[in-house]
């Protein structure tokens, strides 16, 4: 505090005093006479005084008289006098934070006596304006309180869940009541209390289709709270059991999945999609996207007879998909999966496999024809699978006497053999039912008994051969499940272990950091092209034992979930010639005609596009972009349309050759020909270009009508339906067309014929029967003589042109055609054609020709003449319906010249 320069101290002498001395240095004091006679003088500063510079000052003082001497010399000075000063203080300055902000983190649910400590300072040099006497909270409604001495406490218990951090003003007051000038900020974290657990961990995982292996949990990380952890073991299953058949499985047919896993032929599916040929399973519950039959207790199916042959010899194979849960009521009767017993008069079972009370049985009685001593007959196997609900995968291989059961690829004996005499020889038939057995005797009236309920799928049986391991875990196995990123990066002293169907990894190790990075590689995979979508659950459970105690803290689960997108649905098309004509001599012969000679499969997707700038409305402005893509296919049907091939003239064929290294098989019937298998679309084009068509009656066939459609995923994904039509050409007229054979001039080009709508005809012109064969070939032969003429005109007219413009090299070609005319047959309706590419790109060739010299036209003229006698072909397409084109082809390579 600085003091004013008029405060003054009074100084009292006795005797004349004329002058006042300080004794000291740099004393910002003076000391001035007021009155001579009484000596009173004044002492006072010579500047302004800082009390926080200096708050007292000590010095020494005389007084001097005025002299004996005229001149004032001889002065008289006084005793020395101490004088001590002290400087009063001001309240000048306010308080002022050490600190610019004061931080503290708190657990929630605990009353602390102080959270921290906020300190102000004040500048002022008095204890009464430099000492800090309160602080205080500005900020209202807030659960704190502070002290004198600036210790923030708690006034509530603090909750994570409902404040994560709170943020106060505090301000100081000194002991004039002079507050800060500027407030401080005091932040207050509030952390939870320490939970053990996993952490850093995202609810839903996305995958997309052909992601192959994403990470499931890249960040995680145990929480222990500082546990003495000696021990961690962890679960990780992954939830698939509502997918499907217990998880995303191929869903080909049971036949090519057979095929792609290398099993024996032969296999005999009894549970089909229905069709024509396999319409037992028509009166089912199906789930077609999956080929599932859901049995209600109330149905059975009948299998034809000749499906499955009587005698299924020692050796044979019984595989099936199987979901049951416990029978109704305390005493339950059995439930028929398969029970082939007899038709009529009698009720014996020869073979049934069946439920009874949560365990599987396999019956199987033989003949005393076949054995005539007591041998086993009841198989017994108690599982709990059997009753879960769930979908397991059932494989019966029967090497009499010994019948091994398989269930989702491990191996199980049976619990229970019971023997039996074999059953007495009749002539009684036998029927061969699923979802129920029949019973043909003992009762009023055959019907139905010992109802199945549950779901089964890809029901087959295989007589004569037992299926390896191998190929029992192929067709079980799923195409989805949990993988590890680098097994070679796990750290030290991590066990795990995967289940056959890799849905569930147990993971155990010591060393938390060790356990958090194998977690963090951990990763789902797909391996379908076209996985089912929908989510997939995950569970994570985990148990920690510490030092010397069995189990010390609790971890929660962790319940995610996969969401597997939709793959674009793919739109697989088939092209190629659809209409030909040949002679009824290559339809008779040994090899018959190529029906698909150029078929072309292709798959393509359509996907939208949108530009990132886009607003939400203006999303409308999407891009679509189509590209193509490959896949397999696993079945494709050539149908005979219209009345079916007569096995005594006609007949489709293909060498078995054509399939070896393939994963495809072929069944022939007069229906048609069927190619399945799971293959690329490659091998089927390779395979369909070698069927064949033979006709050895042609004379009561003129035409015959195919329609060809593939199919992805048994029919999940299917092609359009092409078809292709074939006009077998009789040689009813061969003199005549020996004759045309010889006329014909092989022209550079071929020119399409335009014809006129006004030709209205009965009979479509797809459809040639053989009186209008005639006909056509006379309008040939015409069209052919008048070409020729007109080809020798042209020539002249060259010629001439050539004498009369030697120096012309750009000489143009003409046709004069006014004196041409085209014969239509009236009796036949051809529709205007469009050109084709073929047609087209002729007669870009034939306009370059036309653009040569004459010297020129004369060679190819000459070479004209020595190509003569090539095929005439004439092609009719229709120009209002662009996704058919008909084109009739001659192909005169065998007849004579």
């Amino acid at each position: 505090m600085r003091s004013p320069v008029n405060k003054a101290l009074i100084l009292v002498v006795w005797c004349e005093i004329c002058a006042f001395k300080i004794h000291g240095q740099e004393i910002p004091f003076e000391a001035v006479v007021l009155n001579k006679t009484s000596g009173e003088g004044l002492l006072r500063a010579k500047s302004p005084i800082d009390c926080e510079l200096q708050k007292e000052y000590t010095f020494i003082i005389q007084a001097y008289d005025c002299g004996s001497g005229p001149s004032g010399t001889n002065w008289k000075k006084s005793h020395k006098a101490v004088v001590h000063i002290q400087v009063k203080d001001v309240n000048e300055f306010s308080p002022a934070f050490k600190e610019s902000i004061y931080k503290a983190s708190v657990t929630e649910g605990k009353i602390y006596d102080s959270i921290l400590q906020v300190e102000a300072t004040d500048e002022d040099c008095s204890p009464q304006y430099s000492q800090i006497c309160n602080y205080e909270i500005v900020t209202t409604d807030v659960p704190f309180a502070i002290d004198r001495n600036g210790n923030i406490r708690n006034t509530e218990k603090l909750s994570y869940d409902k404040q994560h951090q709170y943020e106060i003003m505090v301000t100081a007051f000194d002991c004039g009541q002079k507050h800060a000038t500027e407030d401080v900020l005091v932040q207050v974290n509030v952390k939870p209390v320490c939970k053990p657990g996993w952490e850093d961990w995202n609810e839903r995982i996305e995958y997309r289709p052909g992601s192959g292996s994403i990470p499931l949990f890249p960040s995680i990380h145990l929480e222990t709270c500082d546990g003495p952890v000696s021990s961690i073991h962890t679960t990780i299953e992954l939830q698939t059991n509502y997918i499907g058949k217990g998880c995303d499985r191929e869903t080909y047919s049971e036949k090519s999945l057979q095929k792609l896993c290398g099993a024996s032929s032969g296999a005999i599916d009894l549970l089909p999609s229905p069709s024509t040929t396999t319409n037992w399973t028509a009166g089912l519950l199906m789930d077609s996207n999956d080929m599932i039959f859901k049995f209600d207790g109330k149905q059975g199916a009948k299998i034809p007879d000749g499906i499955v042959p009587k005698n299924l010899t020692d050796q044979f194979t019984i595989t099936l998909w199987m979901k049951h849960g416990p029978s109704p009521g305390l005493r339950a009767e059995k439930e028929t999966i398969l029970c082939n017993s007899d038709k009529t008069e009698m009720n014996r079972h020869h073979y049934a496999l069946y439920v009874h009370n949560c365990r599987l049985v396999f019956l199987l009685r033989k003949d005393f024809d076949q054995a005539d001593t007591f041998r086993p007959a009841e198989f017994h196997w108690k599982l709990d699978q059997i009753c879960d609900k769930e979908w397991h995968y059932y494989v019966v291989n029967v090497e009499f006497p010994v019948v091994t059961l398989y269930m989702d690829g491990t191996t199980y004996e049976p619990y229970l053999v019971t023997n039996d005499w074999p059953i007495h020889p009749s002539h009684i038939a036998m029927q061969l039912t699923v979802g129920a057995c029949w019973q043909g005797g003992e009762v009023a009236k055959p019907r139905f008994a010992q109802y199945f309920h549950g779901s089964l799928a890809s029901l087959t049986i295989r007589p004569g051969k037992i299926e390896s391991q191998k190929v029992i875990s192929c067709l079980q196995a799923c195409k989805e499940g949990l993988d590890i990123n680098s097994l070679e990066s796990l750290g030290q002293g991590i066990k795990y272990h995967f289940n056959p169907s890799q849905s569930v990894l147990v993971m155990e190790g010591d060393d938390i950091e060790n356990i958090n990075q194998a977690l963090q590689k951990i990763s789902y995979i797909n391996s379908r092209q076209f996985p089912t979508a929908g989510v997939r659950r995950l569970k994570v459970s985990s148990e920690v034992q510490c030092f010397g105690e069995d189990v010390c803290i609790s971890i929660p689960d962790i319940d995610a979930y996969v969401m597997v997108f939709q793959a674009n649905e793919p739109k697989i098309t088939i092209t190629g010639m659809d209409h030909f004509a040949r002679p009824a001599a290559q339809f008779e012969s040994e090899r018959g005609v190529i029906l698909l000679p150029d078929i072309r499969i292709v798959s393509t997707v359509t996907k939208m596009e949108y530009s990132a700038d886009l607003r939400e409305h203006d999303r409308a402005n999407k891009q679509v972009i189509v590209e193509e893509m490959l896949h397999n296919l696993d079945f494709c049907d050539v149908l005979v349309i219209g009345a079916e091939l007569d096995p005594e003239q006609e007949c489709l064929e293909l060498d078995n050759g054509e399939l070896q290294g393939k994963h495809l098989d072929a069944t022939n019937s007069t229906a048609g020909y069927s190619i399945y298998g799971v293959d690329s679309m490659f091998s089927y084009e390779q395979v369909l270009r070698q069927l064949r068509y033979r006709n050895w009656g042609t004379s009561s066939t003129s035409d015959r009508k195919f329609r060809v459609k593939c199919s992805e995923l048994n029919g999940r994904y299917t092609s359009n339906e092409f078809n292709l039509e074939v006009n077998i050409l009789h040689s009813s007229n061969s003199n005549f067309m020996d004759h045309v054979n010889h006329m014909i001039f092989q022209p550079k080009f071929l020119q399409s014929v335009q014809h006129p709508e006004g030709s209205v005809s009965a009979v479509h012109s797809s459809v040639v029967p053989s009186v209008a064969t005639i006909v056509i070939i006379i309008c040939v032969s015409i069209l052919v003589l008048v070409v020729t003429l007109g080809v020798l005109r042209l020539r002249s007219a060259h010629q001439h042109g050539s004498l009369g413009h030697q120096g012309t090299k750009d000489n143009e070609m003409d046709w004069d055609d006014s004196a041409l005319t085209i014969t239509v047959n009236p009796l036949e309706k051809y529709e205007k054609p469009h050109p084709t590419e073929e047609e087209s790109g002729e007669e870009d060739i034939d306009d370059e020709e036309e653009d040569t010299t004459s010297a020129e036209s004369d060679d190819s003229e000459e070479e004209e003449e020595e190509e003569e006698e090539e095929e005439v072909i004439v092609q009719w397409e229709d120009k209002q319906n662009a996704t058919r084109q008909e084109q009739l082809e001659w192909d005169d390579s065998t007849l004579p010249y």
